[in-house]
């Protein structure tokens, strides 16, 4: 090595952030192993790379003894007086013993040593990057799939999503550009592996975060967020100030807000209520868009009962169970829901009763649909629909 692989490391340092004398350290260790198993030699030996003309040197390290008794590693106390009269026993010599054809088998181990250096280095700063954006939004374009994983192209790394994390109602393509939410970072031998989904719940909150920026900067916050991927999602909003609209702020005007997620995530429906303290009214508007008139609480045992009109009960339970399936999800309640006549049967509700007024909780019908009466009405719902100027969605199970 001379001055001008010096030059080349101090370049390595400044492009790839490495330190250089971390690799000039690294190339020391891989060519004492190297000076062994070329040479045949058991010695403990030293080398020293100089730091400015890039000479490497090669010493034998011997221990100083009164009695030699293995020459390759100890040296006399008398020969070392010889060399320097303050050496004594117990003391480390060191002798030069640099092979004259050392400089070809230094040249292959420092090659080796700097390409596993920089790549070691290129793995651990994409790592870093990466860790930080873990349970974060990113968009990357489809590369392939198999039976296991799609793999998706984020730039300087190529993520996994499993089949698990894949939509229901989604093909992927080839260069196909999609928005995913990293779920787990990891080191590998092979370096950095990403994890991504399109199912997490976190990517419906990270998609809100970029659409509405009430919720980006603060003003209104997403409490909770329950999902059925590719079918229907449930996401409760809060604004301390009461000024504020949280629900109309993720909805936008004429539903461009909500409309641009849905799109994002092929036609998802998507419920936005707004989010109470009090856990009748949570689950009340947790239950839209299905009207409810009264909503017991058992702390104990973190149950509700629930009584809707008659006419409503399919509404507020809904299909296969998914609409009170996501409520739950969402407020972290149990819900058992009961149609009036049943309730007024079992002696469960009576004017006098926890109700839950008409005005006391965030009444759906004027920013979601009864989607079942959509669907009976032969409305496209796959479309957004308009009333009054307030985009609303739909509830049905649509084969796409």
């Amino acid at each position: 090595m001379n001055s001008e692989f010096m030059d080349a490391l101090a370049t390595i340092e400044k492009d790839k952030g490495i330190d250089k004398e971390i690799i000039l350290e690294a190339i020391e260790q891989a060519l004492i192993t190297g000076y062994k198993r070329n040479f045949n030699s058991a010695q403990n030996v030293r080398v020293d790379i100089d730091r400015q003309t890039g000479v490497i040197r090669v010493f034998a390290r011997k221990e100083v003894v009164e009695e030699v008794f293995d020459a390759r590693l100890e040296i006399s106390v008398n020969e070392a007086k010889g060399m320097n009269p303050l050496y004594d026993v117990d003391d480390v010599v060191e002798i030069e013993v640099t092979p004259r054809d050392f400089g070809r088998i230094a040249a292959q181990t420092a090659k080796q040593v700097v390409t596993q250096r920089v790549r070691e280095a290129e793995r651990g700063i994409i790592y870093s990057d990466f860790i930080d954006r873990e349970e974060d939004i990113m968009t990357g374009i489809v590369q392939r799939q198999d039976h296991r994983f799609i793999y998706v192209d984020l730039g300087r790394v190529e993520a996994l999503m499993p089949v698990g994390e894949q939509m229901p109602n989604e093909t992927y393509r080839h260069n196909d550009r999609i928005k995913a939410y990293i779920t787990k970072v990891e080191k590998t031998t092979k370096g950095p592996q990403i994890m991504i989904s399109r199912t997490h719940p976190g990517l419906l909150k990270r998609l809100f975060e970029l659409e509405v920026p009430e919720i980006y900067d603060g003003t209104v916050e997403v409490k909770a967020v329950s999902r059925e991927a590719g079918e229907r999602s449930k996401i409760s909003v809060h604004a301390e100030d009461e000024d504020v609209d949280p629900v109309g702020s993720c909805v936008g005007p004429k539903g461009q807000r909500v409309q641009t997620i849905v799109n994002e995530l092929k036609g998802e429906k998507i419920d936005i209520v707004k989010w109470s303290e009090d856990p009748k009214i949570y689950v009340a508007n947790a239950l839209s868009p299905s009207k409810v008139l009264q909503v017991t609480v058992n702390e104990e045992e973190k149950m509700t009962q629930v009584v809707v009109p008659d006419y409503q009960l399919s509404l507020a339970i809904g299909k296969r169970g998914q609409n009170a399936r996501l409520a739950a999800k969402l407020t972290g309640w149990k819900i058992d829901i009961k149609s009036q006549t049943d309730a007024e049967e079992l002696g469960l509700y009576n004017a006098d009763g926890p109700l839950i007024k008409e005005d006391a909780y965030e009444e759906a019908d004027d920013t979601q649909p009864d989607w079942d009466e959509l669907e009976r009405q032969g409305k496209d719902t796959s479309e957004p629909i308009y009333d009054n100027d307030l985009m609303i969605n739909d509830e049905e199970d649509q084969d796409r």
